[in-house]
């Protein structure tokens, strides 16, 4: 089930939105070793959840998280503007239309096959609530690993400078352009990526 919730002024009153604060402790901190704020030492939560951060939540109909993205408005201070400048070639994006995806977090109790199924159905929710919100592009920072797979996904996403080593980690800053036929290149690349593969010393 998705949830889009609206933050509130004490986000973690709301039970879905407790469950995703626990499950971003586990993989940010715990998992990764972030050193990012723990409210009550069991949630993860930082200056930017406020009343201007939109979450999209995948959860089990008992609210148990499965996955969730965090979307801030760029016409405010944001984590790349903020933080990360460096990584842009030019200045961040900043503009109504354009929002920044933070905190992608799957959860730790998925294995291989539910993680990939969670991530896909998240990028596609996050496309389908972008249009339907008159969201024109995404901005985000991923490190390399990620960042390989958010340009294999076949819609059309593009680097805004090159990387660069933070903190011992090589990160990179992107912008995704959402458009009606954004969709349609998300199913292409997952078509294209589940087709088998020929070996082609066989086949010659």
């Amino acid at each position: 089930m998705l949830h889009v919730v609206q933050s509130t002024a004490h986000p973690e009153s709301d039970a879905v939105l407790r469950s995703m604060f626990a499950a971003r402790k586990s993989v940010f901190v715990d998992l990764l070793k972030w050193d990012v704020p723990v409210l009550d030492g069991r949630y993860e939560v930082d200056q930017f959840d406020d009343v201007h951060a939109t979450y999209l939540i995948l959860a089990e109909p008992d609210g148990t998280h499965l996955g969730s993205a965090r979307l801030l408005p760029t016409t405010r201070p944001h984590i790349l503007d903020s933080f990360y400048s460096g990584l842009c070639e030019e200045a961040p994006p900043r503009d109504a239309g354009t929002f920044e995806i933070t905190r992608f977090c799957l959860d730790r109790r998925l294995n291989a096959r539910e993680r990939r199924q969670v991530r896909d159905t998240l990028v596609s929710a996050l496309v389908d609530h972008a249009l339907a919100a008159g969201i024109t592009a995404y901005s985000a920072i991923a490190e390399m690993g990620w960042f390989q797979q958010i340009l294999a996904f076949g819609w059309c996403c593009m680097p805004l400078g090159l990387p660069r080593i933070i903190d011992g980690t090589m990160l990179a800053a992107l912008r995704i352009e959402i458009t009606p036929e954004t969709p349609g290149l998300l199913e292409s690349g997952r078509a294209t990526a589940a087709a088998p593969r020929v070996d082609r010393r066989i086949a010659a």
